[in-house]
């Protein structure tokens, strides 16, 4: 028996656009699965999910009218359970057979087909049975009921089947949208399956305006692109019309000529690929007064609110036009031209109103607005968290630059949250501190606290830019330690995958502002100073926070290439200032190369737990009680090494001194070799703990090279 291919379609109305992709790429692929499970597809079946705003479909290879029947062998039960002495069926065996469809109207004949096996200490009934593999028409219905059931569906829809649907009586059934028609092709054999009150056929609807022939009618599984573009008008695979759409857009920006370019904006291409079936792009044009306008405000309300694509002169900056994808073509666009103008038009005007009417209050003078906006019912308002980020920020400038960077920190955080209570950004949450730069440039303000304000809240995500001044780096500082000390001084903790309040990216852009721009500041002082600030509102949660902060760097490391061994090494040491952490690791790196480095992380842990078993070892050696040569010898050497290995620590060359440290390998292996630590004198057992002490200390300054051995 030969394969064929496998086309299924759902006809449906228009579906929620941001979640198109995901319903066509799991409708194409629970079904797969599900087939390929039946025994129905193989592994090398090529699946090809299709999704438009009317239809979900999947083509799928290789799929077969029947499954192979399959031999299965069960294990049944303890040989002692089922028969008794006599090897007779006990009534229990008899049972399950029967419930298996063997026949047991002769019981002797029905043991004698069993098979006895070992099954751990026992020995075991196994029993032998073929079953039929599926037809495609009991696999496809389920495999079908399987991908409609795992859908991921954002809202579900209730509403009655059609009146003229085979199933009798008032049904209602629940699904994202109506769906109205159903495809299942197997080559050019329509297969019987039903689906939400559907029975499938061979034909489906194309384009709602410009489909050639309605119904359009497939020959077959592998006709179905082609048929759907030439009579239905439509381009049914995702992927083909979100590529059709960015060609279109950069050939009509090209033909304008001037450098212009169409903004790039990946969710905005793929919302507008589920919009449209037949996508046609055109140009329009707006007003050159709206350009006084910040762009960026521009840009939101015709991304977000139109679904159009500014276009960007060379230099980067908004021209006074855009493009449409329209979803038809007619000989003369001027009609769908002129109506994209016309709804743009007022969505700019308010956008321009708001910019007008926001300038005649200074961002200073909105600061008592803040006090009415709540920020949390346990930590207060925003006028509250402005006032505890200003102090935070004037102890952080006192420390990376005196008097001056302090109180230009102090105003731009007294500023930065001021535009919450602007109608700007009342309209476009987005654009907060973006309006407050522009907004405090308009106030006469320096551009380094326009710029601070603005920058405030980066980083906003992986990968985006940290503050492009000091005074922003310090005011963004203070705004994420603020809340990241407010919440977990209330007990508010990321749990799982929940993190309403963003303190893993809190935690992150904090430990990127540290490491990237390589502030000397200690981290713990750094959390430590900003619990005060929130007066009796929080406990003190500073070593929770810091743990938090620590895991999060162990988990960014790991992300950047480090090994969990080299990372663990340098995080559980906990150096306070994160910016010599990538120096560290550099360092351990170099070590861990050396062939002195396996003998000495291995000697490093034996001393770890020597010393966790003493109970208070203090870093002493007395030389009068060093009796073995051994440790006499090792003593000398770390006169010798240590030293100097810790006035390379002290001038940050790390490397230098993890390798001079190296050299300690052969006195330590000798000390082992020829020294009883525990003696069973107090004194001497003391001060042989001691000299390890100190070897243990000296030799963990860069990392804990225990955490080295494998």
């Amino acid at each position: 028996m030969t394969s064929q291919n496998l086309l299924v379609e759902l006809f449906v109305e228009e579906l929620p656009p941001k979640a198109l992709k995901k319903l066509g790429d799991a409708f194409a692929g629970v079904l797969a699965e599900q087939l390929r499970a039946l025994g129905l597809a193989t592994a090398e079946s090529v699946v090809t999910a299709y999704a438009s705003p009317r239809r979900l479909a999947a083509h799928i290879t290789q799929v077969w009218r029947k499954a192979d029947d399959k031999a299965v062998q069960q294990k049944l039960m303890p040989v002692s359970v089922g028969l008794n002495a006599a090897g007779e069926a006990m009534p229990a065996l008899l049972k399950k057979l029967q419930a298996l469809g063997a026949d047991v109207s002769d019981p002797v004949a029905a043991v004698a087909a069993l098979k006895r096996a070992p099954d751990g200490k026992a020995e075991a009934l196994f029993y032998d049975s073929l079953v039929t593999g599926a037809t495609l028409d009991t696999g496809l219905q389920k495999a079908l009921e399987e991908a409609m059931a795992k859908l991921p569906i954002p809202k579900v829809m209730s509403y009655q089947l059609e009146t003229d649907c085979e199933l009798p009586g008032w049904s209602s059934v629940n699904f994202v949208r109506p769906a109205h028609g159903l495809v299942a092709l197997h080559g050019s054999i329509v297969v019987p399956v039903r689906v939400l009150g559907l029975k499938a056929g061979n034909f489906t609807h194309g384009h709602r305006f410009e489909a050639a022939v309605d119904p359009v009618v497939l020959s077959d599984a592998d006709s179905y692109a082609v048929t759907m573009e030439i009579d239905g008008a439509v381009i049914a695979s995702f992927a083909q019309r979100k590529a059709e759409i960015a060609r279109q857009l950069a050939d009509v920006a090209a033909e304008l000529g001037g450098g212009v370019q169409p903004i790039e904006d990946d969710a905005l291409l793929d919302e507008v690929t589920a919009l449209v079936e037949r996508p046609n792009v055109l140009v329009c044009e707006f007003e050159q007064e709206f350009l006084g306008v910040p762009q960026e405000c521009l840009i939101l309300t015709m991304k977000a609110n139109q679904k159009y694509f500014p276009l960007l002169d060379a230099g980067g900056k908004l021209t006074n036009r855009f493009l449409v994808v329209s979803n038809i073509s007619p000989e003369d666009a001027s009609a769908v031209i002129g109506g994209n103008e016309r709804v743009v038009r007022p969505r700019l005007a308010d956008a321009k109103f708001f910019f007008d009417q926001d300038r005649k209050k200074t961002l200073a003078s909105r600061v008592a607005g803040l006090d009415k906006v709540v920020y949390h019912n346990k930590l207060g308002s925003q006028g509250e968290r402005a006032e505890r980020v200003r102090a935070i920020a004037r102890a952080i400038g006192h420390q990376l630059g005196g008097d001056a960077l302090a109180a230009q920190a102090d105003q731009a955080a007294q500023l930065a949250k001021s535009d919450l209570v602007t109608d700007m950004v009342g309209e476009f949450p987005e654009l907060q501190g973006t309006m407050g730069r522009y907004y405090a440039l308009n106030d006469g303000l320096s551009l380094d606290v326009a710029d601070a304000i603005e920058d405030h809240y980066k980083p906003r995500f992986a990968g985006d830019e940290l503050p492009r001044n000091l005074t922003g780096v310090v005011v963004a500082l203070a705004d994420k330690l603020e809340t990241l000390v407010g919440m977990f001084g209330i007990g508010n903790l990321p749990t799982g995958d929940k993190d309403p309040f963003a303190l893993r990216r809190h935690a992150l852009g904090v430990i990127r502002m540290l490491v990237e721009k390589d502030l000397p500041l200690d981290l713990k002082a750094l959390v430590a100073g900003a619990a005060p600030v929130f007066g009796e509102k929080i406990t003190d949660a500073t070593p929770a926070l810091t743990d938090f902060i620590y895991d999060r760097l162990a988990g960014s490391l790991r992300e950047q290439g480090y090994s969990a061994q080299e990372v663990d090494a340098v995080v559980s040491q906990k150096p306070q200032r994160l910016g010599d952490v990538a120096r560290r690791l550099s360092a351990v790196r170099v070590f861990s190369a050396l062939p002195e480095a396996p003998a000495l992380a291995a000697a490093n842990k034996r001393i770890g737990n020597i010393l966790k078993k003493a109970l208070e070892v203090d870093a002493h050696v007395s030389e009068l009680l060093l009796k073995e040569p051994a440790e006499i010898a090792l003593y000398a050497a770390m006169k010798d090494i240590v030293p100097a290995a810790n006035a390379q620590f002290d001038a940050g060359d790390y490397a230098a001194s993890l390798q001079t440290l190296a050299a300690l390998r052969a006195p330590v292996d000798a000390f082992f070799d020829g020294v009883m630590v525990n003696a069973e004198e107090l004194d001497l057992r003391l001060n042989r703990q001691g000299l390890l002490k100190s070897l243990h200390d000296a030799m963990n300054r860069v990392a804990d090279l225990s955490r080295l051995v494998a």
